[in-house]
């Protein structure tokens, strides 16, 4: 069926949100605007589902979250059987309320208890509570850090971790049998209450999360007598009322919220990328550091699994800090104080990805830390943790992170969790006071011992059914066409995750890649260089990861940059 049809199918149906009639008769006579709703379903995959809001096949709104959910309660029931529950969650983005309570609209019509939070939650609760009361399964409605547009709908898995290929491909199997309009069953909200289908996750499950959290603090008597003063944003997002209190069982009490982004708004007023990564989003906490002379910046995207900070230099003037650089230092202060604690498990475990620092590894080495590294995506760490879980000995994972600003310490969820990474920034800066030291000092002092290694990852927007066209297209001339140099340097190796296969240039010899397939190519290049490209999973780009190691951070930066510039040409951007 061509998009006009589907169109007109869609303006012939008495649709049960007016903001999907309004806007269907908005774009009566735009051939674009119709092509774009309509030329396609939105994509089903790990990640589940993400896209604009709004009316047709190719947005989200109550009619595709109900057509996913059949979907998924179809896999469910298949795999589960009678008497399974799954737990829903939400946080801030416009209408999260409204597709989560959807989702428990069609589960309970199917038999399947839903287990929903009262109240908008991070994505590490959501998991959290997946494990804690049992369930086979969990949503979480949310596009992270997306702009305002946007929504999602994640699925997880009775590991609470997300979704596998191979269950997301039969979720799809099952959502491409379902009508878009009769074919979902549901049931009433307040019906689903009553017949017990329905129930709202209680207090007691949030506050075992925060205690379990808590108990991931290593120096965790430090916080209060160092009388830390953190500047704290939640970016209008869920985090707000979890991030505060976690730094208030820790002794942290001086925390001051940017009033502006303190309360929630889908809208995001005053950052139209609500991402910890874009500096942009972080100006008004930075402008109210300065003002308040804080001792460090902490700020959370919409869904709370990511945390960027800022840190004052010698002069007073706050500095940015990558998630690199967050992950780099999380892991040496981890690893440093538990075995000074006597805390270190034996054999311990530290995972991270094939596009985050080198110096993870470095550093797992110097303390005797297994270092495994998986795939971009937050749900190959939980995989990871599930296989120590498996084997009987969950205690041996100790620290897991993406450069993205996702971390996690302890295995109380199996996504990044930036409640307990904020604890775990502030502890770690309390214990840098205590010291007589900076953390910057400390971050300096990583560089000086393991090299001066930079990272820069570099987005390239391609919006639209062009744009994914177009992201393909440079995929496929790059393993046609495979650079013999960027930047001057010489490509030594390509590994090919498309095909698992690496190609030493010089010899031809390959070999094959035991990670799974994946849409990533990386390309590795003389004085320890490399450069990766892969479109992203969630959002209509296409990124590029470059990592340069020199005697000076200035070198790196200067050699990241002329990498950049010829890469870039290269893709035709």
């Amino acid at each position: 069926m061509n998009e006009m049809k589907l169109y007109k199918q869609w303006t012939e149906q008495k649709l049960e949100d007016s903001d999907l009639t309004e806007e269907l008769a908005a774009i009566a006579g735009d051939t674009e605007g119709i092509k774009d709703r309509f030329y396609r379903e939105l994509a089903f995959g790990t990640a589940g589902l993400r896209g604009v809001i709004g009316a047709g096949t190719n947005r989200l709104n109550i009619y595709t979250i109900r057509k996913a959910t059949q979907g998924f309660a179809d896999y469910i029931k298949e795999k589960y059987g009678e008497n399974t529950s799954v737990a829903i969650g939400y946080d801030s983005r416009i209408k999260s309320d409204l597709f989560a309570k959807e989702t428990a609209k069609v589960l309970a019509a199917n038999g399947i208890k839903a287990m929903i939070y009262g109240q908008l939650m991070p994505v590490p609760c959501l998991s959290f509570a997946v494990r804690e009361l049992k369930c086979k399964a969990g949503v979480m409605v949310t596009a992270s850090h997306n702009p305002a547009k946007y929504n999602g709908y994640k699925v997880y898995g009775d590991d609470g971790c997300q979704i596998t290929t191979e269950g997301a491909n039969k979720v799809l199997e099952n959502i491409n049998k379902v009508d878009m309009f009769g074919g979902a069953k549901v049931m009433d909200y307040d019906e689903g209450v009553k017949a017990g289908l329905i129930e709202v996750i209680s207090q007691d499950v949030i506050d075992t999360y925060l205690d379990r959290v808590k108990s991931q603090s290593i120096n965790g008597d430090l916080c209060k007598s160092a009388n830390l003063k953190v500047i704290y944003t939640p970016l209008n997002g869920a985090g707000n009322v979890p991030v505060r209190a976690i730094l208030k069982k820790v002794g942290i009490d001086n925390v001051i919220v940017v009033p502006e982004q303190e309360k929630p708004d889908g809208n995001f007023p005053t950052c139209p990328f609500p991402n910890p990564e874009i500096a942009q989003a972080l100006d008004l906490g930075m402008k109210l550091c300065a003002e308040e002379k804080g001792d460090l910046l902490l700020a959370t995207d919409p869904d709370c699994d990511r945390v960027g900070i800022a840190v004052p230099d010698k002069n007073g003037e706050y500095v940015l800090i990558t998630g690199n650089e967050v992950g780099a230092m999380l892991m040496e202060y981890i690893c440093s104080q538990r075995i000074k604690k006597g805390t270190m498990p034996e054999n311990p475990v530290a995972i991270s990805t094939i596009v985050s620092t080198a110096i993870a590894g470095k550093i797992a080495k110097k303390y005797g830390v297994e270092f495994r590294q998986v795939l971009t995506g937050f749900k190959f760490i939980g995989e990871q943790i599930l296989y120590l879980e498996n084997d009987g000995h969950p205690e041996r994972y100790i620290f897991g992170f993406e450069e993205s600003y996702g971390y996690l310490i302890g295995t109380h969820a199996r996504d990044k969790d930036a409640v307990v990474a904020s604890m775990m920034i502030c502890e770690m800066a309390a214990y840098l006071k205590s010291q007589g030291t900076t953390v910057l000092e400390f971050l300096d002092s990583i560089y000086k011992e393991y090299g001066n290694y930079l990272h820069v990852q570099q987005s390239f927007t391609c919006e639209g059914a062009d744009g994914m066209a177009r992201m393909a297209q440079i995929m496929a001339d790059l393993q046609s066409n495979i650079p013999t140099q960027i930047g001057g340097l010489k490509v030594l190796k390509v590994d090919n995750y498309i095909t698992r296969e690496s190609t030493d240039l010089a010899t031809g010899q390959k070999s094959a890649i035991t990670l799974p397939k994946s849409d990533v190519l990386s390309f590795i290049l003389e004085d320890n260089a490399t450069v990766i490209i892969r479109p992203s999973g969630t959002e209509p780009k296409i990124k590029a990861y470059y990592t340069t190691v020199a005697d000076t951070k200035q070198k790196a930066a200067e050699l990241q940059k002329t990498l950049a510039d010829d890469f870039s040409k290269t893709m035709g951007f």
